[in-house]
């Protein structure tokens, strides 16, 4: 039985992606074993390694290494040439990016990694190099419809039921028949990921889940239903409750997985909760990918200051996650 090959990009180069991405590679002794393959280009990785003061002796990837590889590869991603700054964005660096995207996407298509591991990219950078997605789990979107965008930590763990949306537009979204599709598609997500039972607790729209329709009907009307239907299929799932509460009702309970309406219904509490730590793993995917919970911090780029936990973190889910190559 060989290592799984867990892919890593380096993000936005004007932003913390290669420098977390160093570090929290640098920390393999403390990762569960694997061959990690960098996709970026030599450049980056060693323009981060001279600033960090360190090296990871990443080899040109071959593809079918195992144990007897390198602990790290570098996929050479082909760019246009890159600014020499950080702290900011533009069209060059959001144009790298998405191409060591790309890059992973594909060899995790082609089952040449199990899963890959994103670095904080900006979505201005996309935007400004032409780019039309908001993140990952846009682009992902297009080819698997199902896609989940999921949030996990030692002591919660969210999914959002929309994500990178107005507010308007999420709740215009917000359907009995969407609603129970996305239950299911988490239920088998999580099954798959994380085998065993789990509780799914869906938050309500509106203050007190709607007080009994007094502050608004979509409880009764939308919600309700659907948690009904997902259940009639077999979900373990209950709701609607408060937003106000239902955090505290899956907080230090690994099982109970709650399902947010929206962006900021479910990311407020919880990086409240685990800013440093949380994992945004994507689900319904022939495959896993993960990413730290945070953005590319232009504010302390190439300052040597980033906290590297949570890339760490989405680094050990990747691995945990996923299967040993036979």
């Amino acid at each position: 039985m060989s290592l799984p090959l867990i892919g890593v990009t380096l993000g936005d180069p004007g932003g913390i992606g290669p420098e977390i991405a160093v570090k929290a590679l640098l920390r393999w002794p403390e990762l569960p074993p694997a061959h990690f393959v960098l996709f970026g280009t030599t450049e980056l990785l060693r323009r981060e390694e001279r600033s960090l003061g360190v090296s990871l002796g990443a080899a040109a990837f071959e593809s079918g290494a195992g144990d007897s590889g390198p602990r790290f590869s570098l996929v050479e991603v082909p760019v246009e040439p890159l600014p020499d700054r950080r702290g900011e964005a533009s069209a060059a660096n959001g144009r790298a990016s998405f191409a060591f995207f790309l890059a992973a996407l594909e060899a995790a298509q082609s089952g040449r990694i199990q899963a890959f591991v994103t670095a904080p990219i900006s979505k201005l950078s996309w935007s400004l190099g032409g780019i039309p997605y908001h993140g990952h789990t846009e682009y992902l979107e297009t080819i698997y419809p199902e896609t989940i965008m999921s949030f996990w930590s030692e002591k919660l763990v969210v999914a959002l039921f929309s994500h990178h949306l107005p507010l308007r537009d999420a709740l215009r979204r917000l359907d009995k028949d969407a609603l129970v599709r996305f239950i299911g598609t988490l239920r088998h997500g999580v099954e798959k990921a994380k085998p065993g039972l789990h509780h799914y607790l869906v938050a309500g729209l509106n203050p007190h889940a709607g007080e009994n329709g007094l502050m608004g009907r979509e409880e009764i009307e939308i919600i309700a239903p659907a948690v009904e239907a997902a259940r009639a299929a077999g979900a373990d799932v209950s709701g609607p409750f408060p937003p106000d509460v239902v955090f505290r009702m899956a907080y230090g309970r690994p099982r109970r997985i709650v399902i947010a309406l929206y962006h900021d219904q479910g990311l407020i509490p919880f990086k409240l909760e685990a800013f440093d730590t949380g994992v945004n793993a994507t689900l319904g995917l022939p495959f896993l990918r993960t990413s730290p919970d945070h953005g590319t911090a232009f504010d302390i780029a190439g300052k040597n200051l980033a906290n590297p936990q949570s890339m760490a973190e989405a680094v050990r889910l990747a691995v945990e996650l996923s299967p040993a190559v036979l």
